[in-house]
């Protein structure tokens, strides 16, 4: 089986051009392995649509599957036009929580960022949740999949390793959710951490950027229309929501290597 490792700001996939195998929990599971396999956040398929130009599907590094991954599409974006499967700088891509649309911005016959229409965000009402018996406050947000934002005043000292998987894990997000730690820098610039679901602590979290802007709106820190820099431990997101909860993202996507497994 060949594969491509591509990372988006650092948050790393391994990319399959194909229809997914039945064994593909426990084939993300040994392949995302960072010691023993490839070392990866996951494995991305990507495949012919019958609604969009192409279709993905994305499994975490412990085999569940994920809706959406905002740094992942980029990456199929860079992946399907850089391989020569499209010559369109203007894609469609089938996802579980819809269809996406991207626009590449190609250099030297490359695709070097993108930016993808998200779709809506959804701000919930901020939540109280009780975790080993202390308080924390939270605003769940929906971005084709869930999260749940915590600010805080700083982020170097943010417990993202011990409360993260909690919360990931609570009672109240039977399904799971993304859990995003945010200390606001300005109204135009924001610093995130991210424990996302089924995969811990990863260096970027395309959609997690996206749900952390929309809370950041909800809660007055930041505002509609314009554009907002969230600073991840793997760069640096563009971000842009509309009056309508509407989420334009712009970043970069990168080809790491090719690779070749015996594992089927």
């Amino acid at each position: 089986m060949k594969f491509t490792k591509m990372h988006g700001l650092g948050n790393d996939y391994l990319y399959v051009y194909g229809e997914v195998p039945g064994n593909i929990a426990e084939l993300s599971q040994k392949l995302s392995e960072r010691h023993f396999g490839a070392g990866s956040d996951g494995m991305i398929y990507i495949s012919k649509s019958n609604i969009a130009d192409f279709k993905m599907r994305i499994f975490n590094a412990d085999g569940s599957e994920a809706k959406m991954c905002g740094n992942g599409i980029r990456c199929v974006g860079k992946f399907v036009y850089d391989k020569g499967y499209t010559d369109k700088k203007f894609l469609s891509i089938e996802t579980l929580s819809g269809v996406k649309h991207l626009t590449l911005q190609v250099i030297g016959g490359k695709v070097k960022t993108v930016t993808v229409d998200m779709g809506q965000a959804k701000a919930e009402k901020p939540m109280d949740l009780t975790v080993n018996g202390e308080t924390v406050s939270l605003i769940p947000v929906s971005v084709g999949n869930p999260h749940a934002v915590i600010f805080v005043d700083e982020i170097e000292t943010a417990p993202l390793t011990t409360l993260g998987p909690k919360i990931e894990h609570h009672p109240n997000f039977p399904d799971g959710v993304n859990v995003e730690f945010v200390e606001v820098l300005g109204s135009d610039k924001l610093r995130m951490r991210v424990w996302e679901r089924g995969s811990g602590v990863t260096m970027a979290c395309g959609t997690g950027a996206c749900a952390s802007v929309m809370a950041a709106i909800a809660t007055k820190h930041c505002h509609y229309d314009e554009t907002v820099s969230v600073v991840l431990d793997g760069g640096i997101l563009k971000i842009q929501i509309a009056s309508d909860n509407t989420v334009q993202m712009t970043g970069p996507a990168e080809t790491i290597y090719e690779g070749e497994t015996e594992i089927c």
